[in-house]
């Protein structure tokens, strides 16, 4: 390894997508001594705890150093120009693109060649490959700070929770779906869960997600809290890392849980979800496929009433949570 530096620009999409990109840093640093990130202003905390960046830049701010080479694993004709006007003679990026000339190595992104089943954190690797870098087996990495860990137990303190708890992360990041977002489904689920267990569930989501979060506690037991709106993403990480298991909406946080080492049910509803291309990636995970028949072309971002969420699969929810716990007291 050399002294030189390589920047990753992973400056879009939601949370989950900085993360996984994280995975590129790790392949990046087979090669370079160091590797920043460009990541979106709204990404910068999350960023700033995967352990193989060493600095995450807000997009829009100067480059702090100069660069061997560049990976831009989101593309758009802005980040594409990021590295060129940096004068980085190295720039890795999408093919098939017009910005595309902007690269001086383009990669073909699978998906374009019909594969619809490779991990997405495989598919980024492909960027750092044309470096002639990898990490085979790469997962997301989060690194839970002490601090956050403290406000974790805080928080806990708060509501009275001294032993086991679950989480229990309900949405997804896309705004337009919070005006019909059901919540019947998480009711009945959390209400089984809790009477089954006897231990706390904890309701989490960002702060616009609060209302969603609170419908859920009221309807559910006592013993079911929301703490929407009550965490940064890296507190999140610490209440989960300690929790008996999450279990989480295919979402960002759903990737950071798992990420942080915590067992981890991902729910996959739509029929549209792709859970083999985006499944969480951790040591203790299990995915929740959908069964719903969705109407085609019901996408996450366009379904009008999302009745596969209001009608969840209770059973196979706890069906994959047992199955996960067992396989990790065998661990």
């Amino acid at each position: 390894m050399g002294s030189e530096r390589a920047l990753l620009v992973a400056a879009g999409g939601g949370i989950g997508d900085t993360l996984l990109a994280g995975v590129v840093a790790s392949a990046l640093r087979t090669r370079f001594a160091a590797v920043d990130a460009v990541v979106l202003p709204a990404h910068v905390d999350l960023a700033s705890h995967i352990p193989s960046l060493e600095r995450a830049i807000p997009l829009g701010s100067p480059l702090p150093a100069r660069y061997a080479a560049a990976v831009v694993t989101w593309a758009t004709l802005r980040t594409a120009l990021l590295p060129w006007r940096a004068r980085i003679p190295v720039r890795v990026g999408q093919a098939r693109r017009l910005y595309s000339v902007l690269f001086t190595e383009r990669v073909v992104v699978r998906s374009e060649l019909g594969d619809r089943t490779t991990h997405w954190t495989e598919v980024l690797l492909d960027y750092a490959r044309a470096l002639g870098c990898d990490a085979p087996g790469a997962a997301p990495a989060f690194a839970v700070r002490d601090d956050e860990r403290s406000a974790a137990d805080v928080l806990l303190r708060v509501h009275d929770i001294g032993g086991p708890y679950y989480l229990l992360h309900p949405t997804r990041g896309l705004s337009a779906q919070r005006a019909r977002w059901p919540v019947a489904g998480f009711v009945a689920l959390a209400k089984r869960l809790h009477a089954r267990d006897g231990i706390p569930l904890l309701v989490t989501g960002a702060p616009e997600d609060a209302a969603l979060a609170h419908a859920i506690a009221d309807g559910a037991a006592p013993g079911v809290i929301s703490v929407a709106g009550a965490t940064s993403i890296g507190v999140f990480a610490a209440l989960a890392e300690r929790a008996r298991a999450v279990v989480a909406m295919d979402s960002g946080p759903m990737h950071v849980a798992a990420a942080a080492g915590a067992p981890t049910v991902g729910i996959f509803a739509l029929q549209s979800d792709e859970p083999d291309r985006w499944a969480p990636r951790g040591p203790h995970v299990a995915v929740v496929r959908p069964t719903y028949p969705c109407p085609p072309g019901h996408r996450k971002e366009t379904c009008p009433d999302f009745a596969c969420v209001r009608e969840l699969d209770e059973a196979a929810i706890l069906s994959a949570l047992d199955g996960l716990l067992a396989a990790t007291a065998e661990r």
